[in-house]
Formats: C-alpha cells, structure tokens, sequence
C-alpha cells in the first residue's frame, strides 16, 4: 500500500550561505495493507521529515513514494489534495484548524469533504469524540481553547473518523491519560484489521510493542560524512 524507494532529501539554508543540510538518502521499505511500521531512530533522524514527505508536506529530492496508485514525488497539488481526501490520513502532534468551527465540524469534515451527508458525518463525529471522552457540552465549541490532551484527541477523532486505506500517526498518544492511551491503541488496532497500512511515530515503547508489526531505524538512511 506504501512504498518508498531510492528516496533521498536534503535542505538547504538560502539565509544562510545556501548551506545544504543532508537529510535522507536512498530510503527503501514497504508497508502492507493491514501492517503497522514504526519509524524509530534519535531526534534529529528524519522521522518526522519522512512523514512530511510521505504527506507531500515535503518535496523529495529523488525516488519514489507510492501510496496506492499514486507517486508523491512529482504528483500535482490536485493529485495531492485528492490523495489526502480519499486515501492517506495524517494525525500529527498538533491540531491546526479554522478557529471558531466547533469541534463536531472539525472532526466530520473528512466525510463533509467526501460528500456524506451532514447529519450522518456528525453522528461518527460526536460516536468519537464520545469515545475518546471529549465531554458533550465541548463539542459545539472551537477546539482552539481545549487543553493539549483534548486537541490531542480531536485530532485523533479526526484522523479515524473516515477509513483511510492508508494512515500515518505521529506520537497518537502523547498527553493522553493511561485510559484515553488504551482508547487511541484500540483504534490503531482496528484499522489494522480493516486493512489500513500504517506508519507511526512512537516514543512510548509499550504501545509501540502492541500495535506495530516491526520496526525501521531510519539512522540507517542517514546520509554519509563526505
């Protein structure tokens, strides 16, 4: 469902010299429907600059990056928002929205985005927030002003409200409490066993021991000193 091959990314400094700052080079694996792959690796790595890339955050230098049927590198902006729409979810570490949307509408608006219709996009939209303990009166407000454990999991109710065939996760349960943590697992869990593919960021070793099927050290496609 995902593959990544000969993938390679630097950045470089326009303020300051034009310095090129070596990131990634020739990144190669795959994930399979239904699998659950960790990224692990020190701060610093590229963990989460695989992740952007992946997301077409990032642009790549070279190689490749297939998410179903579609190449990331080089893919138009409406490849991209199309990708996004039906087929890779992203829950990042923090919760970007349009203030003053309340929150049931942040978490729906990936089925408003698909076509379904409002009352039934609403209905999962408050079945998660539910879930995931959001308290009711909260969910006609923005969720700007919730704590970080709250937008935390607005975020997650967001990334899990529709069924992406692909998922990438980064750090789905930092803040979280020890039963909201459980919460999260389980979902992570049941997209497996829908088939979803997944790349995660995980910090917390346990949960990343329950829910991932194997690990990739991404120290590995560190580029080499010259």
């Amino acid at each position: 469902m995902i593959k990544i091959s000969n993938l390679s990314k630097h950045f470089i400094l326009h303020n300051q010299n034009s310095a090129v700052i070596p990131v990634m080079d020739q990144a190669e694996f795959s994930v399979a429907e239904g699998e659950c792959v960790a990224l692990v690796g020190q701060s610093g790595a590229g963990k989460s600059t695989l992740m952007r890339m992946i997301y077409g955050n990032y642009l790549a230098q070279n190689g490749a990056i297939w998410v179903g049927e579609t190449n990331v590198v080089g893919a138009t902006a409406r490849e991209i928002i199309d990708l996004r729409r039906k087929t890779l979810g992203y829950v990042s570490q923090f919760l970007r929205v349009v203030p003053r949307v309340p929150t049931r509408d942040v978490v729906a608006e990936p089925l408003l985005a698909l076509g379904e219709e409002q009352t039934k996009a609403r209905r999962k939209a408050e079945e998660l927030l539910s879930l995931l303990n959001i308290p009711e009166h909260l969910w006609d407000l923005s969720p700007t002003t919730f704590s970080g454990g709250e937008q935390q999991r607005v975020n997650i109710a967001r990334g899990f409200v529709y069924d992406y065939p692909a998922l990438l996760l980064d750090e789905p349960t930092a803040s979280l409490d020890v039963k909201n943590r459980s919460i999260v697992l389980g979902l992570v869990e049941s997209a497996k066993a829908r088939g979803a593919a997944i790349i995660g960021i995980f910090h917390d070793e346990a949960a990343r021991d329950q829910v991932c099927d194997r690990v990739i050290d991404v120290t590995q496609y560190t580029p080499k000193a010259a």
